[in-house]
Parts: C-alpha cells; sequence; structure tokens
C-alpha cells in the first residue's frame, strides 16, 4: 500500500478512513492522490502555498495527460471539501480550478485476421521445456479469452475451474468490475481448446491451487506476463503503433484491453453484415461485456471496423501535417 509523506499525509489517511467507513473503495482515491501528495513533495509546499496558482501549475505540469489530471481534481476536490467540513481550511482552493475537456478517445482495433494471427503467433511461443510450457500455455489461454470472449485483463486470471462449466459452454466471471458477476456463453473454438488445456493442467499441477489458470508454482497468472507475451507478439506481426494524440482526439496503442474492443466491434460488425440492427444488440452485448449502462457499449457504434479506425488516424495525421 502506498503511504503519503507530504505536510497532508494524516489528513489524507483520514480522509480514506472516512470514504472507507461509509463504504467506498480507496483502490483508485490512494492512487489519485499519491499522485498530488508527490507533486506537494516535490514543491516543498506548506498548508500557505497550496491556493491556486498552485493548482495551476499542477493543471500545466499534467496538460499532456488531460484525464489523469481530471482525475486527480476529483480526488483533491472531494478531499478539500472533506477539509471544509471539519473546519480544517475556510474555502476549498480548487473550487475555481476546471478539469479538461476529456479528448474523444478511439481504441485500436484489431481485424479478425489479426487476431488469428496474433493467437497463432502466442501459440508458436509456447516454450516445450517442461519449466516454461504449462506458464506459458495458461498465458495463451488468458490471452484467447480476451480475444473470444472480451473479457477484461484481470478477469481471466481469476477464474476458479468451478467459474468454467464445459457442459454447458458457459464461464461464471465472479464480482469484478462494478462487483457485479455474469454468466456468458462460450464460442466452440473456446470450448475445444479449453478442453485441450484442462487435459495438459490436470497433468502438471501438482497439489491444489484455486486457479483455473495458474501460473508459477500455482500463483495467479502475472498481468506482467500477459503484457509481454501480448507486446511480442504484436511486434512480431508487425502492427505495433504508438499512442498518439492528434488535436482533441486520442488514438490508442495496440494492448490486451485492446482484444475487448475488437471483440465488441466486430461482434457488432457481425451483426449488420447479417441484416440486423446493431443499436438493437446493444443491450445484450452490454450485458455480455458486464457494462452497467449499455450507453457503455453503445461508443462501440463510432468505429466501424479496424480499416475505418485506420482511416481516422491517417486522416488525423494529415490534417495535422497541413497545419
Amino acid at each position: 500500500m502506498k503511504h503519503f509523506k507530504s505536510s497532508l499525509a494524516q489528513q489524507m489517511e483520514e480522509y480514506i478512513s472516512y470514504r472507507l467507513s461509509l463504504g467506498y473503495t480507496d483502490r483508485n482515491l490512494r492512487g489519485q492522490l499519491c499522485g498530488f501528495d508527490q507533486y506537494v513533495c516535490d514543491k516543498k509546499a506548506g498548508p500557505d502555498d497550496l491556493g491556486p496558482p498552485f493548482f495551476l501549475e499542477l493543471k500545466k505540469k499534467f496538460k499532456e495527460k488531460p484525464q489523469s489530471f481530471n482525475a486527480i481534481l476529483l480526488a483533491i476536490r472531494g478531499f478539500f471539501n472533506y477539509l471544509v467540513r471539519r473546519q480544517i481550511i475556510d474555502e476549498n482552493p480548487v473550487i475555481d480550478i476546471c478539469s479538461y475537456t476529456p479528448n474523444a478517445f478511439i481504441p485500436f482495433i484489431f481485424s479478425p485476421d489479426q487476431i488469428d494471427k496474433l493467437l497463432v503467433i502466442i501459440q508458436r511461443a509456447i516454450r516445450k521445456d517442461p519449466m516454461y510450457f504449462f506458464k506459458d500455455y495458461s498465458v495463451y489461454m488468458a490471452i484467447l479469452l480476451l480475444a473470444r470472449c472480451g473479457m477484461r485483463i484481470s478477469e481471466p486470471l481469476r477464474l476458479k475451474p468451478c467459474h468454467y462449466r464445459g457442459n454447458e459452454g458457459t464461464i461464471y466471471i465472479e464480482k469484478t468490475k462494478f462487483s457485479k458477476d455474469r454468466l456468458i456463453p462460450v464460442p466452440k473454438t473456446v470450448i475445444s481448446e479449453m478442453g485441450n488445456y484442462l487435459a495438459v493442467r490436470k497433468a502438471f499441477i501438482q497439489g491444489q491451487t484455486p486457479y483455473l489458470l495458474p501460473g508459477q508454482n500455482g500463483h495467479t497468472l502475472s498481468s506482467k506476463r500477459i503484457y509481454k507475451v501480448f507486446g511480442q507478439a504484436v511486434k512480431d506481426i508487425g502492427i505495433d503503433q504508438p499512442r498518439r494524440i492528434i488535436a482533441n482526439t486520442t488514438f490508442g496503442n495496440p494492448r490486451p484491453h485492446s482484444l475487448r474492443h475488437s471483440f465488441a466491434i466486430n461482434t457488432l460488425k457481425r451483426i449488420k453484415q447479417q441484416g440486423k440492427s446493431p443499436q438493437n444488440a446493444l443491450p445484450i452485448l452490454a450485458v455480455y461485456l458486464g457494462h452497467r449502462k449499455y450507453r457503455y457499449t453503445a461508443v462501440y457504434l463510432k468505429v466501424v471496423d479496424a480499416e475505418h479506425r485506420q482511416g481516422l488516424v491517417d486522416f488525423a495525421i494529415s490534417r495535422q501535417e497541413e497545419i
């Protein structure tokens, strides 16, 4: 757990304890306040220094990361409101500090062909040495679930053997983002591969492990390992691209979470090709993806497919060069 170090450290801890007593989590809040806490330390700022000019400088520092600043601003605004209620300070010093207008975000989208190539590359990279074979196989299966089932990266890593119901062809995903549970159908190709994996798992696993896809020594599979294998595969198939900020639009780079975006967009495209309405499919897709409201799923209607997304990038770059 990260600890605060500035002159506001004790009050920040008290604020977090207060929030926890109300039933909130401190996971994101602590990280956001730590960013502010470090800035206060770097500036060697005391209570008398924390006026509007101080926060305008903080905002300027995050000019290239507007979303990060907006998250920090929201956290410290709540913190100072708490200090005002406790009558520790007279007024909130960030009450007139405006957040950045958030950039439009267009994620990287894999075409179905690119996803197939990515999975083949990762499968071929599984090392045959018994010391590494099963761990590499688990990484491959985790990425397969991201690509074929649209899961968040934390979801396959937390699965337990009982969550996979091969006879039903479903996976039960328990208490992930927004503390929601959901039961999702699994494509037949994934069921086949999962059957092969479970046979290998039975042969390799010695002793008990609570995880369906365990990593080293039966512990949870490391997300860092997922990122490393994924990143190398993206380079191997020649689609490694940097994250770009062009005008007021951020174009994402290929990340494991891009597979979830791609799953949603490619699903909506298939529905349209079948002569059906993607709009009508949104409530069902929202449930499948675990979104609280299907309007969050509706953002995927903005990008038709991987080719459309790349066209937007090329157009934005050409316009930037003209200016």
